[in-house]
């Protein structure tokens, strides 16, 4: 991953500290890692593990989420055809649940909700980043 993208407008504090970024992931691996969803033991899937020093969880839906992680990294893997609002809230602030979101926080406060009919899947993909990491990460923003 390439922390170093990461600009200061992707640092928020309220309602607690998290950092929310739009295309972190270069489109095209995210395009070729969508296509690949269904198999996370696919190479691409493999190589991108590899790369950024991760696991590849991949979870259907937001109520399979592992919370007992001390870092909660998510990765949003919106349906092309989910036409549906859908959000996420930490703590009760609300995020736009879109296609490659990176939401990194320490907050395990979250929650999905669509605001229309319910659609089948609401994929996302958590990582695991460890606290020393994390720290580094949002270190750079403050002050």
């Amino acid at each position: 991953m390439d922390w170093n993208k990461l600009k200061p407008q992707n640092y928020h504090t309220e309602p607690v500290e998290h950092v929310l970024a739009t295309n972190l992931i270069e489109l095209n691996d995210y395009d070729k890692l969508y296509e690949n969803q269904n198999n996370t033991s696919h190479h691409i899937w493999k190589e991108f593990c590899e790369k950024h020093n991760t696991k590849a969880v991949l979870h259907e839906n937001f109520d399979k989420l592992d919370l007992s992680q001390d870092i909660i990294c998510l990765w949003f893997f919106k349906e092309r055809s989910d036409g549906t609002s859908a959000y996420v809230h930490l703590a009760g602030k609300q995020i736009k649940y879109h296609p490659n979101v990176l939401l990194l926080t320490k907050c395990k406060t979250i929650k999905f909700f669509h605001s229309t009919k319910k659609y089948i899947r609401s994929p996302v993909f958590q990582m695991q980043v460890d606290v020393n990491a994390y720290n580094n990460i949002v270190g750079k923003f403050q002050k």
